[in-house]
């Protein structure tokens, strides 16, 4: 991460330590602090339709956790979410032993058997709460799964949406605040499971098959194989075709073919080329071998569609 993106978590971690310090807290060993919320009230609020979705019962943010050691033998009461902000730290749950490190986030599940602690060198500092709900089973918690949030803004929206709980919870102890942090809650939850996730995939996913596109666009007069596209950008043959056909429908060749014709297309409507000069713009030296192509694509004769033009099947938009 770079410079200004460091300096700006460092600005929102000490305000998150603001925040926690203004309201009423428990204090344990040095750099720990966190929020308990008085378990009396949870007999009526969760009643809410609402607040009974997700709830919290504890929130902390502890910075620089040196010697930060837990361990619970029959499991928490409530699901246990961290997210890391600089540091790394181990969690032990069932069969594994993973290390959380700075920008990434993890949930145990409730009532599982685990421990965790921080790293003797470089401990960690993680925002951390407690949570249950009707809704926490719509969510792979039991997964076990830790997810990196490998981007500055998944990172800061995180910062952000923690920095949220503890303001609200700064103000009173409402069934409107109660109904705003279950909304929080399902926030962050969607940020970590759903939306993280598919932001990453989905953005190398578009960029791959938006850059071959462009590069397809781009060479509309040349014949171009699998084969060739694949040593171009690098990726197997069959990713290639996995992509195409998830985003356009159609094989890379096929959609190839679409792009050419749709271009024949316009330039039947547009200009006085002849039918062989067009064939060979879109990469055909045989025009025969072309007029059927643009047949069983557009569903004409090129002649046919100059003196009579129809709308062409787009490729589609990527």
């Amino acid at each position: 991460m770079n410079g200004g993106t460091d300096s700006w978590k460092h600005r929102l971690e000490m305000e998150l330590a603001h925040e926690i310090s203004r309201v009423g807290v428990e204090e344990g060993f040095i750099g720990e602090t966190k929020i308990a919320i008085p378990t009396e009230l949870f007999e009526e609020y969760i009643k809410d339709p609402i607040v009974r979705r997700l709830y919290l019962t504890d929130v902390g943010f502890y910075p620089h956790a040196e010697h930060h050691y837990m361990e619970r033998q029959n499991g928490a009461q409530e699901n246990v979410f961290f997210y890391c902000i600089k540091g790394h730290g181990f969690i032990d749950i069932k069969d594994k032993h993973i290390e959380l490190k700075e920008g990434e986030a993890f949930c145990i599940p409730l009532g599982v058997a685990h421990r965790y602690y921080a790293a003797k060198e470089n401990p960690w500092s993680i925002l951390w709460v407690h949570f249950k709900g009707e809704d926490a089973k719509y969510y792979p918690l039991d997964s076990l799964k830790v997810v990196n949030f490998n981007s500055d803004y998944a990172t800061n929206r995180m910062m952000l949406l923690f920095d949220l709980l503890f303001r609200v919870l700064n103000r009173s102890y409402t069934i409107g605040n109660f109904e705003y942090i279950s909304q929080v809650l399902g926030v962050i939850l969607s940020e970590t499971y759903m939306r993280e996730k598919n932001y990453e995939e989905n953005r190398d996913l578009n960029k791959h098959i938006s850059d071959m596109v462009k590069y397809l666009s781009a060479n509309i007069g040349k014949r171009i194989t699998l084969d060739e596209l694949s040593d171009k950008f690098k990726l197997s043959k069959s990713y290639i075709n996995e992509l195409f056909l998830r985003y356009t429908k159609y094989s890379p060749i096929d959609f190839f073919i679409r792009l050419k014709m749709d271009h024949a297309c316009k330039l039947l409507k547009a200009t006085d080329m002849r039918i062989y000069e067009i064939a060979s713009e879109v990469g055909y030296s045989d025009q025969y071998f072309f007029s059927r192509v643009f047949k069983q694509v557009v569903g004409v004769p090129p002649k046919k569609f100059r003196e009579d033009p129809v709308a062409i099947i787009s490729p589609g938009e990527i």
